[in-house]
């Protein structure tokens, strides 16, 4: 089953269904969750609470679009075409398509599975290769001046030195799209810019990327597990990781506060926030996350 989240990633002393002088400064995003065998009795779905309802019809989900100010599409291990996790993300990325091209502001952030969902997304093609890249740290290796993209471009110029040097991105991913792959796919290659890539020794791949023309970006790299996930041993906690973690967060923010959309009252987005659930504590029985939000 296929929950959508909704998450305030701001101070909440502004409602974000009340905007003032056209201005966001309470931006709401929805994160999408997955289906997993692996949860508790009763339950169907999960996110990692680092990143911090239900099969939907295209009339409910085109409701929330309008209520959310920006989407994230998570990592994990849900089947890019056929789940829950697919099939909302699909919708969502439609949404986000016919918006921005009207000029409704509405960005999308992919991380890991969310960044291999958004090339299938964009290329009508799983165009995956294996790489040895499950468990290991790597720095950023930019591809052009990141204070050129969007992405990176308000980073301080010493932290950009740092994640070009130091290794502060965790990649916990067996697929990837390879920088050849990348460059043959004309679908990928005319919408997204290539903003870093890596290698596992054998194979360059891309690592970061974002639209040219539309407010949609993605990691293949993890940068929420820098500042809040602790059970592996490969997890960057330096401090240049850490600044990576909350710099990436205040970009999507930023994205998302140009986002104009509102809920319709103050109780329907009240009653949608990430704040009505409880997380578990996970790490201990061997999970890869220190907590998780479960749902039915």
């Amino acid at each position: 089953m296929f929950a959508v989240l909704l998450v305030c990633v701001a101070v909440f002393s502004i409602p974000a269904w009340s905007l003032h002088h056209g201005k966001n400064d309470a931006p709401i995003i929805g994160i999408l969750s997955q289906e997993s065998s692996r949860v508790p009795p009763n339950q169907t779905s999960y996110i990692a609470a680092s990143y911090v309802k239900i099969n939907q019809t295209l009339e409910e989900y085109t409701c929330l679009f309008n209520s959310l100010n920006g989407v994230i599409f998570p990592g994990g291990a849900s089947n890019l075409i056929a789940s829950g996790y697919a099939r909302s993300a699909k919708i969502i990325y439609q949404l986000a398509i016919e918006a921005n091209s009207r000029g409704d502001y509405f960005p999308i952030w992919g991380t890991c599975l969310g960044f291999e969902e958004l090339t299938y997304l964009t290329s009508g093609k799983l165009l995956l290769s294996l790489t040895d890249t499950r468990g290991v740290t790597l720095p950023v290796v930019f591809t052009d001046d990141p204070k050129q993209s969007r992405m990176f471009g308000d980073f301080p110029p010493e932290l950009l030195s740092a994640m070009a040097a130091e290794p502060v991105s965790a990649h916990v991913h067996k697929w990837s799209v390879t920088s050849e792959t990348f460059r043959n796919s004309s679908e990928l290659s005319k919408f997204y810019r290539v903003l870093s890539v890596n290698t596992d020794g054998k194979n360059d791949f891309v690592s970061s990327m974002e639209a040219y023309n539309y407010p949609i970006y993605g990691t293949l790299w993890h940068p929420e597990k820098n500042s809040f996930e602790w059970t592996r041993d490969y997890i960057p906690h330096s401090p240049n990781a850490i600044k990576t973690t909350f710099f990436m967060a205040d970009f999507f923010v930023n994205e998302a506060r140009k986002s104009l959309h509102t809920f319709a009252n103050e109780t329907e987005e009240s009653n949608a926030l990430i704040y009505n659930y409880t997380p578990f504590r996970s790490a201990p029985g061997g999970s890869v996350f220190e907590q998780v939000y479960y749902f039915p």
